[in-house]
């Protein structure tokens, strides 16, 4: 390590600007906006069939068995619709500079969830008309429900413009181009086809592709940190190669 004294110099505001800011695709956008389309007609069926629920909670005696098998198809479409909202925050993240939209647009599946099961747990835990036992079943199916529904609805590593930007940046910088490798149901993404963690006897097809792209993939969620080391090992290496051949001896 030198023992110079080091000086970091801060990018300007110009270089900011220049910076090549990820856009998606047309056809990504295009098949965002149609994910989104028909996440949002799932969403509005699964309310409706909360509020055919709700109706049913006004007969007596309720029919037990039939607001079970509501609360489950209210949880089927509503998973549906967070799947492909989800789908569609990826092929078109948001910016993370805009805080409230940010955040509601990748949460939004956890507030579909709230109104899709909130009120008629409300509800069923405040109707004096059913005994305990009903109200017991039906109040904890319905609580279940919402826990597995927001389960799904919560984006714990949600995609962005500038994740998408800063990721892009150093996968080209170190490699040379936006490239990367990828298998059908795996974690993270690699910048080596060669990488041991997916080449091994269970893997029988890798993809390729751009950093976007592998994050289309459902399951993707960061780079691979072996990959990285390898790669940020590999610029180390030939940076100093590079320095000695500079000097004359």
């Amino acid at each position: 390590m030198t023992k110079k004294k080091v000086t970091r110099v801060e990018s300007s505001e110009t270089d900011v600007k220049n910076e090549k800011v990820f856009v998606p695709t047309e056809k990504n956008k295009k098949k965002a906006t149609t994910n989104r389309i028909i996440a949002a007609v799932l969403w509005a069926i699964a309310i409706g069939i909360e509020i055919f629920a709700i109706l049913q909670l006004k007969k007596v005696p309720i029919n037990l068995t039939l607001i079970i098998i509501l609360l489950v198809v209210d949880a089927l479409f509503a998973i549906g619709g967070i799947l492909l909202w989800k789908q569609s925050n990826r092929l078109d993240p948001a910016s993370e500079k805009d805080k409230v939209r940010f955040f509601v647009q990748n949460q939004l599946g956890v507030i579909i969830a709230m109104i899709a099961f909130l009120p008629i747990i409300v509800l069923l835990l405040s109707n004096k008309d059913l005994d305990k036992k009903q109200k017991g079943i039906a109040s904890g199916v319905a609580i279940v429900a919402l826990a597995f529904v927001a389960a799904f609805g919560i984006d714990l590593n949600p995609a962005s413009i500038e994740k998408y930007t800063q990721e892009t940046s150093l996968v080209e910088s170190l490699m040379g181009e936006n490239q990367v490798y990828w298998t059908k149901f795996g974690r993270v993404y690699h910048l080596y086809d060669d990488c041991y963690t997916i080449n091994t006897d269970k893997t029988t097809e890798i993809f390729d592709g751009k950093v976007e792209t592998a994050y289309a993939e459902k399951s993707i969620e960061e780079i691979c940190k072996i990959c990285l080391k390898k790669a940020q090992a590999g610029t180390t290496t030939a940076s100093v190669d590079s320095g000695h051949e500079g000097h004359i001896h």
